[in-house]
């Protein structure tokens, strides 16, 4: 279906004056491709040039290859990585994410508080400890002190010396400001000695959201699931030209009828988001090779054609002419790929999305 929409969006993008249909058809084109890769409206691009997250960067490196195709299916948790960035701009140890961009139907699988822990002064820490107790909790109240205010989310003990990302899980938190957005007061994070006793000033430090650079700064990361998983959308009510009908658009007739007799085989189908006028909000890939079948099936069909029993059938009943109105098989992908993106969403957070279906790993005859 992908290769039909771009097909259709490469002919309706005008090469010389055209009537007005054709801007309209390409508006529709757009608009099926959009519902592709589960969108109604493209993002806007970010008011200002902005660096994404170096994680989402790595991860997307780690889950798929430069074109987006993925590696393992199995990497990623759900098929959708959302990061958010801290909100409170300036309290130390409070932390505020705004979920508004998760959609109701997605389901949430994990959910990581990401810290950088800073490297400590020189007059930093007891020197008698090598370690201290971080605590995440949940604010419940704008008085997270009051009792009642908090819950508690993950403790651990945290090295006082080197510095790199800390990781706590707060899935729970996030489930429930998601059922219920008003519920979401932020996340209070607390520096203990390994006793529980308080330490003034603490020790360990984290770089916030105000005075430190976009790499380091407080992050959230949600793993969920949307469902759309092998979806596929029908092409009910899409407005088909009618040329769309003619092999190879223009060829010679003798180049049609050579076409035609090539056998069912995989070739290139690029599909350029700078083309497509994506550029602005989607970071990688720049574009990918979705593939596509093209090529004659007949009989008789031999293994390399990757025939199906009914195809094999379907060919005899044809090359025999015991009926009438049977075609041969057609050449279309019998292996389909997931490809990646990472891109901003409306609300210039970063999101790592899998698409299923998306890029033809082979063709056969069916």
């Amino acid at each position: 279906m992908l290769a039909t929409i771009l097909l259709l969006l490469a002919l309706a993008k005008p090469t010389c004056p055209s009537p007005a249909g054709a801007g309209s058809r390409r508006a529709e084109a757009l608009k099926k491709l959009l519902e592709v890769f589960g969108m109604e409206d493209p993002p806007p691009p970010p008011a200002h040039v902005k660096q994404p997250p170096q994680y989402m960067v790595d991860l997307f490196n780690t889950v798929a290859n430069a074109d987006g195709v993925t590696k393992n299916p199995d990497i990623l948790e759900g098929n959708t990585v959302r990061s958010f960035l801290d909100k409170t701009h300036g309290e130390r140890m409070r932390f505020l994410f705004m979920l508004s961009s998760v959609a109701k139907n997605e389901k949430i699988l994990t959910a990581e508080l990401h810290l950088f822990r800073l490297w400590p002064r020189l007059t930093d820490g007891p020197k008698r400890h090598h370690f201290c107790q971080v605590t995440i909790y949940q604010v419940l109240e704008s008085e997270p002190e009051a009792p009642g205010g908090k819950k508690l989310l993950a403790a651990r003990l945290v090295p006082l010396q080197g510095s790199g990302w800390e990781v706590f899980a707060i899935t729970q938190a996030v489930r429930d400001w998601t059922e219920d957005e008003s519920s979401n007061q932020g996340l209070l994070v607390t520096v203990q000695g390994v006793d529980g006793s308080p330490l003034d000033p603490p020790p360990l430090q984290f770089a916030s959201s105000m005075d430190h650079h976009d790499s380091k700064k407080p992050m959230l990361v949600l793993f969920t699931d949307d469902g759309r998983r092998g979806a596929s959308l029908p092409m009910a009510g899409f407005p088909v030209p009618a040329q769309l009908s003619v092999p190879r658009l223009g060829a010679p007739r003798s180049a049609r009828s050579l076409d035609q007799l090539q056998p069912c085989q995989k070739r290139p189908l690029s599909v350029d988001f700078e083309e497509i006028g994506w550029s602005g909000w989607i970071i990688s890939p720049r574009g990918y090779n979705a593939y596509h079948c093209k090529g004659s099936c007949p009989f008789p069909l031999g293994e390399n054609m990757r025939p199906t029993n009914h195809a094999t059938v379907q060919s005899i009943i044809n090359a025999l002419k015991l009926s009438q109105g049977v075609s041969s098989p057609c050449c279309v992908p019998d292996k389909l790929y997931s490809i990646n993106l990472l891109y901003f969403d409306d609300d210039e957070n970063v999101v790592l999305k899998q698409y299923d279906d998306m890029v033809a790993g082979s063709c056969g005859c069916h």
